[in-house]
């Protein structure tokens, strides 16, 4: 593991479709947010659901970061590339009995489940108590309990969560044998020394998750910053498998400074700034903090 005592943070975009200007938002504040701080910015790409992943979709959105001026410390990372680390991670949960496999499917969740929780229905503990061996269409699961997750965004102020009530056993390695996406992000981060996660608002209830197997395994808590979500015309978060709002990679900085103005960041002059001059510009004038009247009047 990589150990700093500055900032040290990252973007980590999955490779199933082109980079969108909901994407745009979340590296920019996540790069700004980093370099007005003078620490480090690494550029991790998430494509450990290889059945998701567009094949050179990796190499197009690496392109386009650099076109519109981003520049990452370090070699670029692959999810991928790490799974025995989670492999290693689940080991340890497991002879901390905290694992246990299930063969239910998400059908029979849903037939089965009496209480709904934040993301959906609460696995009922069908399999629990079953003392299932490891096997091929088996999910691996984490027993939760009462234990109040509390931390504070950045943005977004106090939050707290019950697991067990909000969440239930989650899945820390799907039945298809991908690890899941809570379990990665925990072992990625803690690997290379991010200690400072800017994302998007829509990961917020999934942090207490990340915060609880980090404490499980032993690992120092980040600091997050949850950004508000890019809307479509239909209300829906904006997605790369749907292709949605493209970036124009000929002419950056027009987009550039739609994702600044979105961040609700201080204006610069009409026609002030060329493409050169809005990154050191950008870095000079960054204030997070402005963000708190996009949530005020929500």
């Amino acid at each position: 593991m990589t150990t700093t005592s500055y900032y040290r943070g990252r973007f980590a975009p999955s490779p199933t479709g082109p980079l969108h200007f909901g994407s745009l938002v979340a590296a920019l504040a996540s790069y700004l947010d980093a370099r007005a701080q003078g620490g480090d910015w690494l550029l991790r790409i998430d494509d450990l659901d290889r059945g998701r992943c567009v094949p050179g979709m990796d190499t197009q959105i690496v392109r386009t970061l650099e076109s519109f001026g981003f520049e990452w410390d370090g070699e670029i990372t692959f999810q991928s590339e790490h799974t025995e680390a989670y492999r290693s991670a689940l080991a340890t949960l497991q002879r901390q009995g905290r694992i246990y496999y299930c063969r239910c499917s998400r059908k029979q969740i849903a037939v089965a489940a009496t209480q709904a929780g934040l993301e959906g229905p609460i696995y009922p503990g069908t399999c629990r108590t079953l003392g299932l061996s490891d096997g091929k269409g088996l999910a691996a699961r984490i027993r939760t309990d009462e234990s109040e997750i509390r931390f504070e965004d950045r943005l977004f102020g106090e939050q707290n969560q019950n697991l067990a009530r909000d969440i239930g056993d989650f899945v820390v390695r799907r039945a298809d044998g991908y690890f899941a996406y809570q379990l990665a992000v925990v072992v990625d981060d803690y690997s290379t020394g991010i200690n400072q996660v800017v994302r998007g608002a829509d990961l917020l209830p999934s942090t207490p998750r990340q915060l609880w197997l980090g404490q499980l395994l032993g690992f120092p808590h980040p600091r997050y910053l949850h950004i508000p979500l890019v809307f479509g015309p239909d209300g829906k978060k904006l997605s790369k498998t749907d292709q949605a709002h493209p970036v124009n990679t000929d002419d950056p900085l027009p987009a550039l400074l739609d994702a600044w103005r979105f961040l609700c960041q201080p204006s610069p002059q009409p026609d002030s700034l060329s493409f050169q001059d809005f990154w050191p510009w950008a870095k000079a004038h960054w204030r997070p903090q402005q963000m708190q009247e996009m949530i005020t009047h929500e």
